[in-house]
């Protein structure tokens, strides 16, 4: 036979969903993978039994439900400022992996080069790799969060760099990227011309004072910036699979041919629900921010409690946890497989001897980094308060 494809031969699974594997197989609390474990708003819910009925069952528009367009172009400009035309500026995906995905084909060509910030969650590497080109990584300081804009300008001027991706907030470390942030990045993108690919899917999980900036709005950045974003994490319906791109019309045109190729178009059934949550006033986001708050507070608080290091989030809903103290040691030179990390081993340990699953943090990082593990808070407070008391056996871990 001949060889399978070289361009993947270096993909491992993706080590967020072995740790729900891992989770499921020994009943621990997963707080690896982040999806909730409490309902949607019962009105997006309630519109859904009544599509159930009433259909649409069959396909969309490729591009989208026109209806549902209309409604997310209405609610894009209430947050960003920015109405997207929903004719020619977007298009609905299935999630936001294959709106990332669609975004990274329509800019690059093999051999080119598209700069990511470490960490990063993990797809960003991989879709990276599978258009053919090659990822530039520029550190975010583990104390502060913070870049440094000479090491960024450095790998943005790099001889076929095409595009930077910015996930704001960010996963896995919960960093807001602040106005001032973005400014250095657009100016950058402007003066070397490159695309930046957006992930804004935790937009609206913000922790004050922290603000969410839309790096489109900026000067100079409306028509070289394409949002990637979805509806999973604001609705807590990431079983939907409902993403979406937003660009100028050049940018879009081309998008919209390469989504068509990948999954033709989203689930007509679940758009149709899905305006309803669209359509919501401002006071389901302020509970919705106040609820992540409340999540956020009681769980870091109570891992404070238990004389944990972390880095304390900006946004989005994880936490990266320093097991450095445990005496799981540092990578060898010996070190093949990612399962045999120390932030690895550890992970599977604390999840059959603890109960509870996290995400270790050598997948986030180009860096050797296998201190940190990642966990996340979209639970209930009883889930949150079972698995801060499973933590109080860390101990057990420890060599």
């Amino acid at each position: 036979m001949q060889p399978l494809s070289s361009r993947t031969s270096t993909f491992t699974d993706s080590v967020i969903r072995r740790m729900t594997r891992i989770a499921n197989a020994c009943g621990a609390i997963n707080l690896s993978q982040g999806f909730p474990d409490f309902d949607p708003p019962k009105a997006l819910t309630d519109r859904l039994s009544q599509v159930a009925l009433t259909g649409p069952h069959q396909y969309a528009i490729t591009f989208g439900a026109e209806n549902f367009r209309e409604a997310l172009s209405d609610k894009q400009a209430r947050f960003s400022g920015l109405r997207y035309d929903p004719q020619k500026e977007m298009v609905v995906t299935c999630g936001s992996t294959e709106a990332m995905m669609a975004a990274m084909m329509s800019v690059c060509n093999p051999g080119e080069k598209v700069v990511l910030f470490s960490p990063f969650y993990e797809n960003y590497s991989a879709d990276t790799i599978l258009c053919g080109a090659e990822p530039v990584y520029v550190p975010l300081d583990l104390e502060t969060l913070e870049f440094d804009a000479n090491v960024l300008e450095d790998a943005m001027k790099q001889p076929g760099v095409k595009a930077l991706v910015l996930c704001n907030p960010a996963n896995p470390s919960g960093k807001v990227f602040t106005r001032e942030e973005l400014s250095v990045i657009a100016s950058l993108a402007v003066k070397y011309d490159l695309y930046v690919i957006t992930d804004e899917v935790y937009e609206h999980i913000i922790f004050a004072p922290h603000k969410h900036t839309y790096i489109a709005m900026l000067p100079g950045m409306f028509e070289r910036t394409i949002e990637c974003s979805s509806l999973s994490k604001t609705y807590s319906i990431t079983g939907w699979r409902l993403g979406y791109v937003l660009a100028c019309e050049a940018i879009m045109e081309r998008v919209k041919k390469v989504h068509d190729f990948l999954t033709v178009g989203a689930a007509a059934p679940l758009m149709e629900a899905a305006v309803t949550a669209l359509r919501f006033d401002d006071a389901y986001y302020a509970e919705l921010q106040a609820h992540y708050t409340h999540m956020k507070n009681l769980f870091v608080n109570g891992l404070r409690d238990l004389g944990l290091r972390f880095t304390e989030p900006q946004g989005a809903y994880f936490v990266l946890i320093d097991i450095g103290d445990f005496g799981y040691g540092k990578r060898s030179a010996k070190w093949t497989n990612d399962a045999d990390l120390p932030d690895a081993k550890f992970c599977k340990d604390m999840a059959e001897k603890v109960g509870v699953a996290a995400v270790p943090g050598s997948s986030f990082f180009r860096e050797p980094v296998d201190h940190l593990v990642r966990l996340h808070f979209a639970k209930k407070d009883e889930t949150l308060m079972d698995a801060l008391n499973r933590l109080e056996n860390l101990k057990k871990l420890k060599k």
